[in-house]
């Protein structure tokens, strides 16, 4: 195939957003820095169209992030002024730390802290003149966590800028103090959002016995919010099954004290949804101490907390699974037949 001909090739497929043509095209030689009609390298085209797949594709297949533009930015550049923490996932490249020399870190996170400081419209306004109403939507930035796109002034950025900041200290090995990230998380305070699923998937990175100890402190903040949070962290860890044995008792030891002092019914039912991650002695007392609670929040927790490995059941988880089977909230009562599945005697 003609040069000339992969590369027009290569441009239409990045803008209709075919990632896997991409990916065949760079395969058959094409140019991954290729330029479209407008001068713009076609890894900035993703990165205008928060088209991760295709900026995966591309970075993977050898586009430069760090290329400088006439206008003094980079790929890099633009996407973390794009704000979609998956985008510039994609963009950032192999070992950045080591590839970028200091000063080029430093503008990055400053150019991060900026937009998140600043706060997405404030800095529209600022850049567009603009004074009428900023529109905001919310959008999925990966297959989990959403963000809010900002359209004002004929520009559009997605608000993930703390997730990016996040992100770029880790990768500069930056280790941001706990209670600044936490409060970076729960600014928005929803674990689908980029900011704290970022924010949590970092801290159980840091694996060492501090970061744990000021995580967990947030226990008895007076703000729920900082407590989901916690619990949020701690079952991550005990799906990860992060650090050594020890660890996995220390916690699950913590979850099990935590449950008992919890006063909130929101975050008591997800301090027991994560306790039920680990393994604990106690675990089957703590399931009958809530299977009358009067929240079906917390109730829904109760099926798991009583399905220990130990077979059969005792007659107390029994009878109390029963109960549940009965409950008026329905996905009490499905959780509590998906368990009691196992026991001879609740099958029929």
């Amino acid at each position: 195939m003609a040069e000339g001909g992969l590369k027009g090739r290569l441009v239409s497929a990045v803008r209709s957003g075919d990632a896997e043509a991409v990916r065949t095209l760079l395969e058959r030689g094409a140019d991954p820095d290729e330029a479209d009609a407008n001068g713009l390298p076609v890894l900035c085209v993703a990165v205008a169209a928060y088209d991760e797949p295709v900026a995966e594709a591309l970075t993977e297949g050898g586009a430069d992030p760090d290329r400088v533009l006439p206008d003094g930015t980079t790929p890099l550049w633009r996407a973390v002024e794009g704000g979609s923490p998956a985008v510039f996932s994609r963009v950032l490249g192999n070992e950045p730390r080591l590839r970028l020399p200091e000063p080029a870190r430093e503008r990055l996170l400053a150019l991060a802290r900026s937009w998140y400081e600043t706060g997405v419209v404030e800095e529209l306004r600022r850049r567009t003149g603009a004074s009428g109403p900023a529109v905001t939507v919310r959008v999925l930035d990966d297959e989990y966590d959403y963000v809010d796109q900002v359209s004002l002034g004929g520009l559009v950025v997605r608000a993930g800028h703390g997730a990016i900041l996040t992100s770029l200290e880790w990768a500069f090995r930056i280790l941001t103090p706990v209670d600044e990230l936490i409060a970076r998380a729960v600014g928005q305070p929803d674990e689908d959002h980029v900011n704290w699923s970022t924010v949590c998937w970092i801290l159980t990175r840091r694996r060492s016995f501090e970061t744990w100890s000021a995580v967990v402190a947030h226990r008895h903040h007076p703000d729920p919010a900082h407590r989901r949070f916690v619990t949020d962290y701690v079952r991550t860890r005990g799906l990860l099954r992060t650090g050594p044995d020890s660890y996995q008792k220390k916690e699950s030891a913590y979850l099990a004290a935590w449950a008992a002092e919890e006063t909130d019914s929101e975050v008591l039912a997800k301090v027991l949804d994560a306790f039920t991650e680990y393994e604990h002695p106690d675990q089957e007392a703590i399931g009958l101490r809530y299977a009358t609670h009067p929240d079906p929040r917390v109730r829904r927790e109760v099926p798991y907390a009583l399905s220990t490995d130990a077979a059969p059941f005792t007659p107390e988880a029994r009878n109390a699974l029963l109960s549940l089977t009965r409950d008026p909230d329905a996905e009490v009562r499905l959780r509590a037949c998906t368990v009691g599945m196992r026991d001879d005697d609740l099958l029929p």
